[in-house]
């Protein structure tokens, strides 16, 4: 069945916003750029074979960064392969790049051109070569041609602000299906910082701490996740069990969470862990798209089917709606609040899985305020705080939004204090949206 123009803006008419703030950025960041990388490397092995008749003698110059040594790397391996000689690589500041050519002048060589990224060609060390070096002939900088491309654009950037939403957008899962049910979770802040410390330690004292094997990992994990759920149920059985509205218990959550998470990591940081754990939170397998951004998107689809095709969901969506319609109706409400409470807790201890991963430590400090940002991507994604309503989508979707608004706003130059002050206003405006819609 196909489902009408007007339910879809109503669903998901933050898509739209979210187009235009990246058209708004585009636009703002729209400016000169020159290849990078790989990119680079190809224009420049193209315009060195196109330009020199004869097998020139190249110099290869770069940086000491990782962008650089890439377009060293792939411009050698390029130049080498069309016959072309490479006297040097240079990978790192301008006094190298002077002992390369003074070198190739002790040998009696000469040189033909001289292969450099944007940065490199600007160096005062290539500005007056033939009185400097008369013997090396009359060599060529050549480096990538610029076009005009915004800085948003940028594929890394692009990736960027995937890879920096993923745990926020992984929370807001659980946080949506806890305000469909027309409740909130302030917890999840502090227990990012407790899963983070929790797998932290148990890798550390238990799984071998830098030796610990891949399953020790998972098994620390998998623990640091289920204390978090079992938390996550604590609140669930105390909302429904005893009738304490959700922001009183969570609210209290939260400062037990921190508290544990400051006592079980002795208000220090846990560093002594194995390099391989960073492969969730860093590492890239398929296509080039960060694990945690490939995870996010697997939790994404299955939420989505569980909200949309699943008796659960319609569950989740009924007691939000009307909780006494929903108990009358055989829906076992106390069952459904509680699993959606476990849900937003474990997803949380998943978050500070990651985060431990990207941050390859465990830290009391992670987490601060994220409870606020996950609650603003869930609104700005279009599900009401008054229960009932909402979809995965529209929180991933929101999620985005947050995240496109900070980058523009970093990418922009403007003030941190300013973008509290714009993403206060996003979430108000989200808020306000959503009451006058239901309000008609």
């Amino acid at each position: 069945m196909t489902r009408p123009p007007s339910r879809f803006l109503t669903d998901y008419g933050m898509i739209f916003g979210l187009a235009l703030l990246c058209v708004f950025f585009s636009i703002r960041t729209y400016s000169e750029q020159s290849s990078t990388g790989e990119a680079a490397a190809r224009q420049i092995a193209k315009t060195l074979n196109s330009q020199f008749g004869q097998t020139p003698r190249v110099l290869i110059v770069a940086r000491d960064q990782a962008s650089e040594a890439l377009f060293a790397a792939k411009l050698e391996v390029a130049l080498k392969t069309s016959g072309i000689t490479v006297l040097a690589v240079v990978k790192g500041e301008p006094t190298d790049a002077r002992t390369a050519l003074q070198q190739i002048v002790a040998s009696g060589g000469t040189l033909d051109a001289i292969a450099c990224t944007q940065a490199t060609a600007a160096w005062l060390v290539f500005a007056d070569l033939k009185s400097d070096f008369p013997t090396l002939g009359d060599p060529k900088l050549v480096q990538p041609n610029t076009e005009k491309w915004p800085d948003f654009l940028k594929s890394e950037n692009l990736v960027n602000i995937a890879n920096q939403i993923a745990v926020i957008a992984i929370i807001a899962i659980g946080m949506t299906m806890v305000i469909i049910t027309g409740g909130i979770d302030l917890s999840v802040g502090s227990l990012i910082a407790l899963s983070a410390v929790l797998v932290a330690r148990f890798i550390r004292d238990y799984a071998g701490a830098e030796q610990a094997s891949p399953f020790g990992m998972l098994l620390a994990s998998f623990g640091a996740v289920m204390i978090c759920g079992l938390l996550g149920a604590f609140s669930g059985g105390m909302i429904t069990v005893f009738g304490i509205p959700p922001f009183i218990v969570t609210l209290a959550m939260m400062l037990v969470g921190s508290g544990l998470a400051y006592i079980l990591a002795a208000g220090q940081s846990i560093y002594q862990l194995p390099n391989s754990f960073v492969w969730i939170g860093r590492g890239e397998d398929l296509w080039k798209i960060p694990n945690a951004v490939l995870l996010m998107l697997i939790l994404y689809g299955a939420a989505h089917v569980l909200m949309s095709r699943m008796k659960l969901g319609r569950q989740l969506y009924a007691v939000g709606g009307n909780r006494e319609a929903a108990r009358l109706s055989g829906v076992p409400v106390w069952r459904v609040l509680i699993f959606a409470y476990i849900a937003s807790a474990g997803l949380a201890g998943l978050g500070g899985v990651v985060m431990a991963s990207q941050l390859k430590s465990g830290s009391a400090t992670y987490g601060n305020m994220y409870e606020l940002y996950v609650i603003a991507a869930v609104v700005v994604g279009g599900t009401s705080l008054s229960g009932g309503a909402g979809k995965m989508l529209g929180t991933l979707i929101g999620a985005f939004t947050i995240a496109v608004i900070q980058n523009g706003m970093n990418l922009t130059n403007v003030e941190s204090y300013t973008q509290k002050v714009v993403l206060g206003g996003v979430i108000l405006g989200a808020v306000l949206l959503d009451k006058l819609r239901h309000g008609r």
